[in-house]
């Protein structure tokens, strides 16, 4: 019989892959969302959400940081309203040595969920393919495209994230989960002559060294997990679909 499972951020391009692949599987799952729609549980995690008994919560929905820590406090009050669901939450890779605010908020909504007495799993992936593609994407009007200097990344898909989670979702609660990454690790530069080849375009790739300690942490692979070089689909594989 399958489990019922609440996917929050179930519009967006992971939170609708999670929701995919466990409807493949046969499990009962709705989507929080704001708006109404098929399969949709209208909440806003911005204010007090109220969260029917399910078996899982899969936690996808972010505000880029500016709301992702009011966001957690609300899913959990509602978590533990509905009884004590397994709640699995996409996190980022190092995120406790790369000083921004995102990652910043994303480290305190992760360590909310620890302390929370809810069941809980935590899987921190490297940046997504559309991360990466969408950095050269607004800059695709220049004639001239900056790459970070000395930075390199290691993509992953979403679509091979949203498995994992779904997997872990229909599983026991497993605190922190081993990090994810994409199959090869590429100097910035070397995706962004990617993407150009791919998109048929011809400009001039000049790299930048910004100044910071998130850049600095960049630099020295703090966003990178050679041993967990899960993911299969490349960079190229991405860009060709």
């Amino acid at each position: 019989m399958g489990k019922s499972i609440l996917v929050t951020g179930g519009t967006g391009t992971l939170g609708s892959g999670v929701a995919r692949a466990l409807r493949a599987r046969e499990h009962d799952v709705r989507v929080l969302s704001r708006r109404e729609g098929p399969g949709r549980v209208v909440g806003d995690l911005r204010n007090r959400v109220v969260v029917d008994p399910v078996d899982a919560i899969v936690h996808c929905a972010t505000t880029n940081g500016t709301g992702d820590v009011a966001a957690m406090r609300n899913l959990l009050a509602g978590a533990r309203r509905a009884g004590s669901p397994h709640l699995v939450f996409i996190s980022i890779v190092d995120i406790d040595r790369l000083p921004m605010f995102y990652y910043r908020a994303k480290l305190e909504a992760e360590q909310l969920l620890i302390d929370s007495g809810l069941p809980w799993t935590i899987l921190r992936t490297t940046q997504f393919h559309d991360l990466i593609a969408g950095l050269t994407r607004i800059q695709a009007r220049s004639p001239v495209l900056a790459a970070l200097s000395g930075v390199r990344f290691q993509p992953v898909d979403a679509g091979e994230v949203a498995q994992r989670l779904a997997e872990l979702a229909v599983a026991e609660p497993a605190g922190r989960v081993p990090d994810v990454g994409g199959p090869q690790i590429r100097s910035h530069a070397s995706l962004t002559r990617a993407y150009l080849r791919a998109t048929g375009r011809r400009r001039l790739v000049v790299p930048v060294r910004p100044p910071g300690g998130f850049f600095r942490a960049l630099r020295e692979g703090s966003n990178l997990v050679p041993d967990g070089a899960t993911g299969r689909r490349t960079f190229e594989e991405f860009l060709a679909n």
